[in-house]
């Protein structure tokens, strides 16, 4: 509505919608008094904006922007059936997320909770070096949980997806340390074969695999299988992603005092590197 209705707005109702759009929706949730200063414009200028949006005053405006807003945060249950009754059964949108609705549900049902607390509290021990490594599809899945449980914890260290350099990295490993893997089908033989070396040097491996496990499973002390069949020539992660981002709320939680220093010290540095515009 607001970049329909641009060309027709004056100068300075532009200059509150360009605000807007440029912090949007939460330039918007303020009482209109504050939303006019922060743009630089008057209480005037953002009243006669939102009538020529159709809204009868601002606390209509305001009210859109409040849906538009918790719509972004809804439930996967509320999403889907926003858009299933849309889609026929036999659509391909319908599939998938009936697949991927059993996966999760599969996953869940065949966590041991035991096991799970045992490798949240392995990954969240720092006395302990955290080592993370995936193959050549789940090395993204190694990625992203590298990047969450380095601002989690210290010493951690992501091994590259090159097998060849894995031996420099298996050179520093010590007993107790862990090695958290993540390998799904096709299994691939390189990841069996370093799992057995940090074994044989104590390394603790946690195994991230899927319903019908990887050759890795024979040696790592937690495996989690992860349901990952969907109507596509590839498997999906959205299961082994639930899984991923619940152990990294838990190893936060271990010592969340320590992390939340971590993370106040992390931001602190992003703002003297002004990396992130606010």
């Amino acid at each position: 509505m607001l970049r329909k209705a641009f060309p027709t707005l004056t100068q300075s109702e532009r200059k509150f919608a360009t605000a807007l759009l440029d912090n949007y929706p939460a330039a918007g949730l303020a009482s209109i008094t504050i939303v006019a200063a922060n743009a630089g414009v008057s209480t005037p200028t953002v009243a006669r904006m939102v009538q020529k949006l159709g809204f009868k005053g601002f606390p209509q405006f305001h009210q859109a922007l409040l849906k538009e807003l918790e719509a972004t945060v809804s439930g996967p249950t509320q999403r889907r059936a926003n858009w299933a009754a849309e889609a026929p059964e036999s659509h391909m949108l319908n599939r998938f997320a009936g697949a991927i609705g059993q996966n999760m549900q599969q996953t869940l049902a065949n966590i041991d909770l035991a096991a799970f607390d045992a490798a949240a509290d392995a990954l969240a021990d720092t006395e302990r070096r955290l080592y993370v490594v995936g193959g050549r599809i789940t090395r993204a899945l190694a990625d992203y949980a590298f990047t969450h449980f380095q601002a989690v914890r210290r010493r951690i260290t992501h091994m590259t997806s090159s097998s060849a350099t894995w031996p420099h990295y298996v050179l520093d490993m010590e007993a107790g340390d862990v090695l958290l893997m993540f390998d799904v089908r096709r299994y691939e033989k390189n990841l069996l074969r370093l799992a057995e070396l940090a074994t044989a040097r104590g390394v603790l491996v946690i195994l991230v695999t899927d319903q019908w496990a990887s050759p890795v499973a024979a040696v790592a002390g937690h495996t989690f299988h992860c349901w990952v069949e969907v109507p596509s020539a590839w498997d999906s992660n959205i299961a082994t992603m639930m899984l991923l981002e619940t152990l990294i709320a838990a190893v936060q939680e271990r010592d969340w005092p320590e992390t939340r220093d971590r993370y106040e010290r992390l931001d602190e540095i992003f703002d003297a590197a002004r990396l992130f515009g606010k």
